[in-house]
């Protein structure tokens, strides 16, 4: 059963809401949870952390697109960005060994079309149709200023 005052609390004021629910945890009174929503917002923080895992594959596949086809604009930034992003990666696979799961061939297509466009956005350049990359590249080539 759904307590009224506690879902309008959800729906008003999320950051009391997730208060109201820690101290509730905390005091042990597991019967006045709003537990509908708090399942629901325990599922959204997985998906969250695999979004944050997905977005930095798709900027290193954007950073290498542009690297791969416009060798002549190559800048300390994007091999940052690319370096940098490999490092978030790392850091959400310390936290969270299970969104290794995420780090296969199937993600890169299915985040492909948005780093295409967002490569194509930036630089009027047409790449590929399909990923030209699989997992263990954008993960691990080396590039530098000098390639």
């Amino acid at each position: 059963m759904v307590d009224t005052k506690m879902d309008q609390l959800y729906e008003q004021d999320y950051s009391q809401w997730a208060e109201t629910m820690a101290d509730l945890l905390e005091s042990g009174k597991f019967t006045e949870l709003d537990i509908e929503n708090l399942v629901e917002e325990v599922r959204d923080l997985s998906k969250r952390e695999r979004d944050h895992l997905l977005s930095s594959l798709r900027l290193i596949i954007h950073y290498l697109l542009k690297w791969d086809h416009q060798p002549q604009r190559r800048s300390r930034s994007w091999l940052g960005t690319i370096e940098r992003e490999r490092a978030n990666i790392a850091l959400y696979l310390q936290d969270s060994p299970s969104l290794k799961r995420y780090l296969v061939d199937d993600s890169l297509i299915k985040i492909y079309p948005t780093a295409r466009a967002d490569g194509f956005k930036e630089t009027g350049l047409e790449f590929p149709e399909f990923c030209p990359y699989g997992i263990d590249e954008v993960m691990n080539r080396g590039i530098s200023l000098g390639d």
